[in-house]
């Protein structure tokens, strides 16, 4: 589930949603008011349910062949997401929807750009459009879906590598061993 060109994509397990309106998110760090999407490259990284703690990584130009080989996996793709064990049912019974927006009325936010926001209401292109099986969607994508007891060990060696990365929701992962 991506978004084609002139879109950008917005998750949610709401289907009914008509229009997005501005708002200042509860786990947002920002205090402006926006509708918030992303676009093709960052849309794997919202193939969870919602609150589902995920560490997430990739690998860039400047990824060293030993951090991609510890990190990802050797001949494991480019990319790998990481869950906790607990977060297994909710992945197989989660109704996730993406609602595919006009990308007009988005720019990126954050140093990393790993965002697209609006200031401005933004009606969807079409009804919510159901996601499926987030396991199968990640295996068509390629992206190494890797469970573990606890997030916080992988995380501290990707944080510290030459790989890219994201952290979700991190806050619900296990306490840290």
């Amino acid at each position: 589930m991506r978004p084609a060109e002139g879109e950008v994509l917005h998750f949610s397990e709401d289907p009914t949603i008509r229009r997005f309106v501005p708002h200042v998110a509860a786990t947002s760090a920002e205090t402006e008011p926006y509708v918030w999407a992303v676009g093709a490259d960052r849309a794997p990284d919202y193939w969870f349910p919602r609150d589902t703690p995920r560490a997430m990584a990739w690998t860039t130009p400047d990824t060293t062949p030993a951090d991609r080989d510890r990190i990802i996996g050797a001949g494991s793709g480019n990319r790998v997401h990481a869950v906790e064990y607990a977060a297994l049912p909710a992945m197989r019974d989660v109704r996730l929807y993406a609602y595919r927006l006009p990308a007009a009325p988005f720019h990126p936010i954050g140093a990393e750009a790993h965002a697209l926001v609006a200031t401005e209401p933004v009606a969807p292109l079409g009804p919510a459009e159901p996601v499926g099986d987030l396991f199968a969607l990640h295996e068509a994508a390629g992206i190494q879906l890797r469970v573990l007891p606890n997030l916080w060990p992988f995380w501290d060696e990707v944080v510290a590598s030459t790989v890219g990365f994201s952290g979700i929701r991190l806050r619900y992962a296990a306490t840290r061993r």
